[in-house]
């Protein structure tokens, strides 16, 4: 570990920066510095890129759902971060339909229904500020991206996929893995918002977090 580790920890759609609170708390206990980005939520990925780069470079940096769709664009552009952990990033072609019941639940409530289609019961309205024009651009970014494979080594990228998610979030996330190279872990007891169901403060605790430079998580299950 540098001797001054930095920690991005990037939001996705409808949340905002206290729902990594948690984590937060547990990485700087860690000795990180963390940083939790107000995204410009602008609908237009290189936006998007343009705005994380220089904070990500060189630095630990943490993503769930869209916010790790973002982490994976990151790497396929080469933004040398230290380590990335990616929970269930969007996928692209290789698995249609995987947002179809979130476009579905922002059609019938709105910010709401799209919350709750997304996150399930841990989400609330409170969690974020974004309106229906922000939520809206913001999906149509995440349902046209299509991933490709690091620029930078594989083996400092993680992808991560909950124990408890839909059978379609397992098969993306080995979709990804394949076409990436990236390995991937199981988070045990757990499904698509870890951050919001505090899943990833065990892994953060252990002392192991960082071994020679390699994100480890030893109550994981590689696959």
């Amino acid at each position: 570990m540098s001797r001054d580790p930095r920690a991005v920890l990037i939001c996705g759609v409808a949340v905002d920066p206290p729902v990594w609170d948690e984590t937060a708390t547990v990485l700087s206990r860690l000795g990180f510095a963390v940083h939790v980005p107000v995204r410009p939520q602008s609908g237009d990925l290189d936006t998007e890129i343009e705005a994380l780069a220089p904070l990500c470079a060189g630095a630990l940096v943490i993503g769930v759902s869209g916010g790790a769709t973002l982490g994976l664009e990151l790497a396929a552009r080469g933004v040398p971060m230290s380590a990335a952990i990616l929970h269930e990033p969007a996928a692209g072609a290789l698995a249609p339909g995987l947002l179809d019941d979130v476009v579905a639940g922002f059609h019938a409530d709105g910010v709401t229904g799209f919350g709750h289609a997304l996150y399930g019961p841990e989400w609330h309205p409170d969690m974020t500020a974004a309106d229906a024009a922000t939520v809206g651009r913001e999906l149509a970014m995440f349902r046209a991206f299509e991933p490709h494979p690091p620029a930078i080594g594989p083996t400092s990228v993680t992808l991560t996929v909950g124990e408890r998610s839909p059978r379609a979030r397992h098969a993306s996330v080995q979709a990804l893995s394949a076409l990436t190279g990236i390995r991937y872990r199981v988070l045990p007891d757990t499904g698509h918002a870890p951050h919001l169901q505090n899943a990833f403060t065990p892994l953060l605790d252990d002392g192991r977090l960082v071994e020679s430079g390699d994100v480890t998580y030893a109550r994981s299950n590689p696959r």
